[in-house]
């Protein structure tokens, strides 16, 4: 059989993503190989896949137990033969696979590093015919990567006692080109065929937050985006993890903890849950991850900032494995700089290494501050270039933000640093410069400075972000002490001369492709273009087939398989062996039960297929479309709104959050349509004490207005009032009539009446 029959018989798939072929292929001519495909690129078929057609045992060596059963468990599933070796096995069950895997019963044997050269597995080696030895997670071997285990250093010597070489191949998703040297140096691969695929994740959307309350940020993100998907938060420490695990089973949100810490079997149950679904949220720290091959998680966010940006384009690259669309969210503050240095301080062996890590920690730092494309600055740094300026997929693309001149700012700071002597870190600093009466404060004399006060129409918020930003271009630094202190570098003496200008996002100081095009055709992705209700039919079916066989959903089929099939309503074996992941043993197994679903559903309701089977996907839709789709999802929700449904109601209809909903009507009052918007506020007394709030803090943030109401105000009533107090200013009346400073409250008066002034006319 060549290489497609296979690929489309055991893996259900038409055509390799980039980069695949070249590597199998190699494979099966003898050649070593190195792969560096990005989380969620196929790297895993690369190696099952020659397994499958080599005559002999691949050997997988693996470094988590969790990515073992995962690929295990799949393999079975789709008729492929085989096993793995760790120290999960009681010894009984050790000795039967070891004489099974002597028997030739498996095609596929997943072993841990650490068993690699033990006298039992040594021995079982001389006994067997191995075809290939596949080294997963290879970037494992560097000491200087971010993820090095000592065990892998074994792996060398495995492959040089064995009585015949066999094809090695090599593979990783995150490794700098250093790092890609060592790897091939350690490894001892001879001559091998490099394919780097590219380190994009076009379905990825990045982003930088900077709140000033983390917690509140990720409570309002959580209640607001993906309500029923699957999400990672990510902690430095297991304290954290811990801490913001309870907080949120307190908030009534479905989450578990997951480090290294834990018993064993409570952090086993806790990743189960997560994979199976039984839990939304898995908070945890590094040790959670590597190799979980959970497809449908809709977004990752760092709670704290990681070590380095090798780490953080591996755990954000678990998001959106499925190729849908998915979001990682990385929150930022100073205090994160300071914790990730004194983790390097305990965790070095020596000086070199130390001072590698202070230049990995400077480069995520940098990201974090950066205003250009966070795509972009992601793959700078694993030596791609990218040939657009922006990606219009991340937090920075998408800002609209002006640039403003932030020169004398960055003076006065740094003025105020250097009359202090360079003694005090960032919060003493910012309490200087806005004239704080901080007890300590005046006790320390650091009234008397010249500097004392020269800020004070800047919010904290904005002083911080000032400050960072003077560190993240390298004007100045925070030493890594127990005490974090602000130093200022040779770099500061240009602004402080005037000789060099600096800029930055006005919001955020203001004073108080053609590859995606093949990709897309390759995973035959259908998007929204489904039949909704038969989807969810195809997915009641697969939960009841995986709570039999205990696995994962995804394990049976993915989401994405199962919109194709909700949309081309394949009613026999051939079409239903043509939907992207169906393959033969696939459709043997579950085939007739999906079938069965489908015609009965046709029969029930007599709706033809969302896109015929001959229609085939075509290029990404251009701008003019989307538009349309825009718009034309306006038009949905304000039919919605035309029936008198309640607020919650349309985003229930929808299925959008609220917040969208609001967005949603907005945009419709600015076509022309009519919105009452007194509909959604049914609390009168609420809608005043909001009012009161955008009197005395504006009504541009929404945060500060929160704060000054009670807890029982929500954001979504914070948001119908804004969007009525807007939408009564356009009304076109005189300005002439109303004097500037009437607080808002008046302004609406009057706005109110000669709405309904006009309108009786």
């Amino acid at each position: 059989m060549d290489i497609y029959g296979s690929l489309k018989t055991y893996f259900g798939y038409d055509e390799f993503r980039v980069g695949q072929k070249k590597l199998v292929t190699g494979i099966l001519d003898g050649r070593d190989v190195l792969g560096i495909m990005p989380t969620g690129g196929g790297k895993s078929l690369c190696y099952q896949l020659p397994a499958v057609m080599l005559e002999g045992i691949t050997i997988v060596i693996s470094p988590l137990i969790s990515l073992m059963k995962d690929q295990v468990d799949s393999l079975n599933e789709i008729g492929v033969a085989a096993t793995f070796i760790n120290s999960s096995l009681e010894y009984e069950e050790f000795i039967f696979r070891i004489n099974e895997i002597r028997k030739n019963k498996y095609k596929l044997v997943y072993v841990a590093p650490e068993r690699l050269n033990t006298t039992v597995f040594v021995e079982l080696t001389k006994k067997i015919k191995i075809s290939l030895i596949a080294v997963d997670e290879a970037h494992c071997i560097s000491q200087w990567g971010h993820d090095f285990r000592p065990s892998y250093i074994e792996i060398p010597k495995f492959i040089e006692s064995l009585d015949k070489r066999p094809v090695v191949a090599a593979f990783t998703a995150t490794a700098t080109k250093e790092i890609i040297e060592e790897i091939k140096k350690l490894i001892n691969l001879k001559n091998p065929i490099e394919c780097t695929t590219g380190f994009d994740r076009p379905n990825l959307y990045y982003q930088v937050a900077k709140p000033g309350n983390k917690y509140s940020y990720l409570i309002d993100y959580l209640k607001n985006n993906y309500q029923d998907a699957s999400g990672i938060i990510y902690c430095s420490t297991r304290k954290t993890v811990e801490a913001l695990t309870k907080k949120l089973q307190e908030n009534g949100l479905s989450a578990v903890g997951y480090h290294g810490g834990m018993e064993a079997e409570e952090r086993q149950k806790n990743q189960d849950d997560f994979i199976f679904n039984r839990v939304r949220i898995i908070i945890a720290t590094n040790a959670f991850g590597m190799g979980i091959d959970k497809p449908d998680v809709r977004f990752v966010i760092h709670y704290n900032m990681p070590k380095n940006m090798e780490a953080y384009y591996q755990e954000a690259g678990r998001a959106g494995r499925d190729g849908e669309k998915s979001q990682c969210i990385l929150m930022y503050s100073p205090a994160d700089i300071v914790k990730q240095k004194q983790i390097i301080q305990m965790d070095s062996v020596s000086d070199t290494r130390e001072e590698l890590q202070y230049r990995s920690l400077q480069h995520i730092i940098d990201y974090c501050n950066t205003n250009d494309c966070l795509r972009n600055q992601i793959l700078a740094y694993f030596g791609e270039t990218s040939e657009k300026d922006k990606c219009h997929n991340c937090g920075n693309c998408l800002d609209k933000s002006e640039m403003v001149d932030i020169t004398v700012e960055a003076q006065k700071i740094m003025s105020c640093v250097y009359r202090v002597n360079e003694r005090y870190g960032v919060n003493v600093i910012i309490q200087i410069l806005r004239a704080s009466k901080n007890k300590k404060l005046i006790e320390l004399g650091l009234d008397k400075v010249s500097t004392y006060g020269i800020m004070t129409d800047y919010s904290e918020v904005g002083l911080k972000e000032i400050i960072m930003n003077l560190v993240s271009k390298g004007y100045m630094n925070i030493t890594a002490d127990k005490y974090p202190i602000l130093k200022l570098t040779v770099k500061a003496r240009a602004v402080l001369k005037g000789e060099e200008k600096i800029f930055h996002k006005k919001h955020l100081v203001e004073k108080q492709s053609a590859e995606d095009e093949k990709e897309a055709k390759t995973n035959k992705n259908v998007g929204d273009n489904f039949d909704k209700e038969l989807f969810e039919r195809l997915k009641k079916l697969r939960f009841s087939i995986a709570q039999q066989k205990g696995l994962p959903s995804f394990v049976i089929f993915h989401d994405n398989t199962l919109k194709q099939m909700a949309a081309y309503m394949p009613k026999d074996k051939e079409a239903f062996l043509n939907i992207n992941g169906v393959g033969l043993k696939k459709y043997e197994s579950y085939g007739e039960g999906f079938i069965k679903i489908i015609n009965d559903y046709y029969t029930e309701t007599g709706k033809e297929a969302v896109i015929s089977p001959e229609e085939q996907p075509k290029a990404p839709a251009r701008a003019s479309t989307d538009k349309e789709k825009k718009e034309d999802r306006y038009k949905l929700t304000y039919e919605c709104y035309s029936e008198g449904l309640s607020l919650k109601e349309i985003a229930a209809a929808r299925g959008f959050t609220e917040i969208t909903i609001v967005e949603h009507l907005q945009k419709c009052e600015l076509s022309g349509l009519t919105v009452d918007w007194d509909r959604f506020l049914q609390n009168k007394q609420n809608e005043e004490l909001i009012l009161q709030a955008i009197d005395k803090v504006g009504l541009e943030r929404l945060k500060p207005i929160k704060e000054a109401l009670p807890e029982n105000i929500s954001y979504d009533e914070i948001r119908v009032v804004i969007a009525k107090v807007r939408h009564l200013e356009n009304i076109e009346i005189e300005l002439s009539q109303i004097e500037r400073k009437t607080p808002p409250k008046e302004v609406l008066g009057i706005l109110q009446a000669e709405k309904n002034k006009k309108t009786s006319t």
